[in-house]
């Protein structure tokens, strides 16, 4: 005959079970719930990398290609707004644009840029680290207002947070060039050093001839380059290569 006790202790156990078991399926649901916001993020972000990836390589991209992108971008920054997000909309906006493929209305154009303003002085302010978000605001601005301490700003950040990346110094050299007039004294000695230690530490100095596009651009590399030995024999052999490819 089943002791009274050991009646209770069998209830008391599928009780427990019972109570266990509806917790880790509330668990879950509740983990669904708030994941939710995210993997629809990362949904609506990814249909929008063709055409990121696109602009990024200066691919030809129609425009509803490029709106559409867009819309989802918005749709994923709404869901979870988040540093990446802001960057990645940001990264469309600015490519699109500034993308010699198609050209918006001047006020489509500025709209564009000042979103991606907005969107990188968010995105920065969470994860204020990133020298390529720092290198983006600071051409958005050169392309909104001209050269200004306002450009030049973000791309000493930049030099600042990623100073050897060298995938980002062809970028900087045209910056640094654009904002020349805009550079106090003490911001020209300072990007001066940087170019010259990274023409040390380059392989290929292909790039510091593909970004001269004006004597005043060569005059200014070559005063970068003063100290370096051979520089100046090996930026006129570069400049003489790509004059006789154009004749």
């Amino acid at each position: 005959m089943t002791q009274p006790d050991d009646t209770w202790e069998r209830l008391l156990g599928v009780s427990i079970n019972g109570l266990v078991r509806g917790l880790i399926g509330l668990g879950g649901l509740l983990l669904v719930w708030f994941a939710w916001p995210v993997m629809k993020s990362a949904w609506q972000a990814q249909q929008a990398d063709t055409a990121t990836t696109a602009l990024r390589l200066n691919y030809k991209i129609s425009m509803d290609a490029v709106l559409n992108a867009i819309d989802r971008l918005d749709r994923a920054v709404e869901s979870d707004p988040i540093a990446i997000r802001y960057f990645q909309r940001s990264e469309l906006l600015a490519g699109a644009a500034l993308s010699p493929y198609f050209a918006p209305t001047a006020q489509q154009r500025t709209e564009w840029l000042k979103r991606a303003e907005a969107d990188l002085r968010i995105g920065l302010g969470d994860e204020p680290a990133g020298g390529v978000q720092w290198l983006r605001l600071s051409s958005v601005r050169l392309a909104l207002e001209g050269p200004s301490q306002r450009s030049v700003a973000p791309l000493l950040m930049s030099i600042d947070t990623a100073p050897m990346l060298q995938p980002l110094w062809p970028v900087r050299l045209r910056l640094i060039l654009d904002n020349w007039q805009a550079l106090t004294r003490d911001q020209r000695e300072t990007v001066a050093l940087y170019v010259a230690r990274t023409w040390q530490l380059s392989t290929s100095h292909d790039w510091f001839a593909d970004a001269i596009r004006t004597p005043g651009d060569e005059l200014f590399i070559r005063y970068f380059l003063r100290n370096e030995a051979g520089a100046q024999d090996e930026l006129t052999r570069l400049l003489t290569e790509r004059r006789k490819r154009k004749s």
